[in-house]
C-alpha cells in the first residue's frame, strides 16, 4: 500500500521503479518473466517489505493501530509512513513532491504493457487522482485507510484506524523518523550492488 515509499526508494531508475511498484501483484516465479532491471525492482520491494515489518519503529507503530485493525496493522502503518514521507521537507518541498509524483507517472507510462492485470487497472486511478502526492493530506490518508479496509477480509470501513492515526499523530511521526533513514540505506545498498 505504500506506493510513495516504493517509488521514492527506486531513485528514478525506470525498471527498478516498475518492479518496485508491481511487486505485490507478481506471484512466485512470475517475477522471472520480466527483464533483469524489473526483477531487481521486485526483489527490492520484497526486501523493503521484510525490513519494514521487522524494524523496531514499525513494531511500535503497529501497536498503536492494532486495537482497530488487528493483524492488518502493518498495511495501515505502510500508509502512515507514506504520509510522513510526503510531508518530509528534508527530502522535498510540496512543489518538488508534486514534480516527483508527475515524473514517477511519466517514468511508469512506457511500461504499462508489462503491468500485471490488477496493477494495470489500478494505475490510471493512481495517476488521475494523484495518489502519490495526496498522501501528504490527512484526507488522502483517510481515503487510503478506507481502501485498505475494503480489501481486508474482516475489517469494517468505519475508519477507527484513521481516528487512531489522528490521536497518535506525533508518535507515528516519531516512528517514521526512527525508520526512514534505515530503509533508505537498505535500498541504496541493494541498488549499488551491480
Amino acid at each position: 500500500m505504500n506506493y510513495l515509499a516504493h517509488a521514492y526508494l527506486s531513485f528514478d531508475e525506470p525498471e527498478i521503479l516498475v518492479g518496485n511498484m508491481i511487486s505485490d501483484f507478481v506471484k512466485g516465479k512470475k517475477q522471472y518473466d520480466y527483464p533483469a532491471g524489473i526483477q531487481k525492482g521486485i526483489r527490492l520491494h520484497r526486501m523493503i517489505d521484510v525490513f519494514t515489518d521487522q524494524h523496531a519503529a514499525t513494531k511500535k507503530a503497529k501497536l498503536l493501530l492494532q486495537p482497530a485493525v488487528g493483524t492488518y496493522s502493518g498495511a495501515f502503518v505502510d500508509v502512515v509512513y507514506d504520509h510522513f514521507l510526503a510531508t518530509d521537507t528534508s527530502i522535498h518541498s510540496a512543489d518538488t513532491w508534486m514534480e516527483f509524483s508527475t515524473r514517477t507517472y511519466r517514468l511508469l507510462d512506457p511500461y504499462t504493457h508489462l503491468f500485471p492485470e490488477k496493477f494495470a487497472r489500478l494505475f490510471p486511478y493512481m495517476k488521475t487522482q494523484n495518489w502519490l502526492y495526496n498522501y501528504r493530506f490527512t484526507w488522502g490518508i483517510e481515503r487510503s485507510f478506507e481502501g485498505v479496509a475494503r480489501r481486508a477480509s474482516y475489517l469494517s470501513t468505519d475508519n477507527d484506524a484513521f481516528r487512531l492515526f489522528e490521536v497518535h499523530y506525533d508518535q507515528f511521526k516519531q516512528h517514521y523518523g526512527e525508520f526512514f533513514s534505515d530503509v533508505k540505506k537498505l535500498a541504496l545498498d541493494l541498488l549499488n550492488e551491480r
